[in-house]
């Protein structure tokens, strides 16, 4: 194989102030050879041809594959912009990236900061590490209210926005006065993307991220994905990886890859009609707890506007009743009844119908597609004045 195959020479160098859709475009691209691929195809190989000593980048398809290495660059190059010191490792999923920095990271004894209000897996992850003989401490994501339960941690673990309340905290500010007590900072990037905020650059040792979501945003592949600036703690994520075996398959990586180049697109509408959707949410006196942290008006949006280039495709309000909620849902007619978030087609649900997040019974959960904007928000207030009876 050469070079462009394997993924073992780096493509071209992007200049240094190169655009968010440039850089999407352009990342983790193999150096051009002639008659081969732009973006070679997934490489399918359990194991690889390895005479003599094991040494090399493919020995064995659990621990690296040509596919995964390209994704891994493109990821890099997204959330640390111009850095060689940072890696990025992909996974099978958004919980087994996270599964793996809290798992290889914390020993029995050690204790670890949560949020007490973020993704509804975290509680069952508490429940696993405290098995484990690990203090777990939460405290809300709002206010930074973790600072006053940092002291004697291990690792601070960050979810901003939070998913699915979108309170938003200082990272800048946590990172800080966790490593002044010597704490390790994870933070979970999966709402804003590497588009909307870079933790790495904020401080964080880890950012981490569901490329379910957003990054990919066709609701077609599963993933997880860890960068990290600290060889140390990287090598402990990847020797997790190596354990556990949580490695996503070569299409779905290529898959990923692919559909990165369009996210600076997608990103943009969907934030942008995210906002037209909140400002429309917030003239219908059904709508309560309304948030968005592009909504100057939003308990989130200082410190949102600080830290983040974008304010992410989630829209997150309460109706009065749980049934006004579901006969909402029952009438809309461009958006699907639906988990997950950040793909192109919208989706809504009640999210308290899962159990696991304190959220009201009408509370709703809504991602915002690439459709037409008017088009969406008509349909959105239709079925809120056909929900009313």
């Amino acid at each position: 194989m050469n070079d462009s195959t394997t993924g073992a020479g780096h493509g071209p160098a992007l200049p240094d102030r190169a655009g968010d859709g440039t850089r999407a475009v352009r990342a983790g691209l193999p150096e051009p050879v002639k008659h081969e691929p732009t973006l070679p195809g997934p490489v399918f190989a359990a194991h690889f041809h390895l005479p003599g000593d094991p040494t090399g980048p493919y020995t064995y398809g659990r621990d690296e594959n040509p596919t995964w290495t390209l994704l891994e660059r493109a990821i890099g190059e997204l959330e640390a912009p111009g850095r060689d010191d940072v890696e990025a490792l992909v996974f099978a999923s958004g919980m087994a990236a996270i599964s793996s920095v809290l798992f290889s990271q914390l020993r029995a004894g050690d204790t670890v900061v949560l949020p007490n209000d973020g993704y509804q897996a975290l509680p069952l992850v508490r429940e696993q590490l405290e098995t484990y003989g690990i203090e777990v401490r939460t405290a809300p994501t709002g206010g930074d209210a973790q600072l006053e339960v940092l002291d004697g941690a291990k690792l601070l673990w960050i979810e901003t926005p939070s998913n699915p309340g979108l309170d938003v905290c200082d990272v800048r500010r946590l990172a800080e006065a966790a490593h002044a007590r010597g704490a390790l900072v994870a933070v979970d990037n999966t709402l804003a993307t590497p588009l909307g905020q870079r933790p790495l650059e904020l401080g964080a040792d880890f950012a981490v991220a569901s490329g379910t979501k957003q990054l990919t945003g066709h609701g077609d592949v599963l993933l997880g994905y860890v960068t990290g600036r600290n060889a140390e703690a990287m090598a402990a994520v990847r020797r997790w990886r190596k354990i556990v075996g949580a490695i996503p398959g070569p299409m779905e990586a290529w898959l990923a890859h692919r559909s990165i180049a369009t996210l600076q697109l997608r990103v943009d509408r969907q934030n942008a009609t995210a906002l037209t959707l909140a400002r429309a949410l917030r003239e219908r006196s059904e709508v309560t707890g309304l948030r968005y942290p592009g909504l100057p008006d939003d308990p989130s949006h200082r410190i949102a506007s600080q830290q983040m280039r974008r304010y992410g495709c989630v829209v997150s309000f309460t109706l009065p009743t749980r049934a006004r909620a579901d006969r909402f849902l029952d009438a809309l007619r461009l958006v699907d009844d639906a988990t997950s978030f950040g793909g192109v087609r919208s989706t809504a649900e009640r999210r308290g119908r899962w159990g696991g997040d304190a959220v009201p019974e009408g509370f709703i959960r809504f991602s915002v597609g690439a459709e037409d904007p008017e088009d969406l928000v008509a349909d959105v207030l239709r079925a809120l004045d056909a929900s009313a009876g």
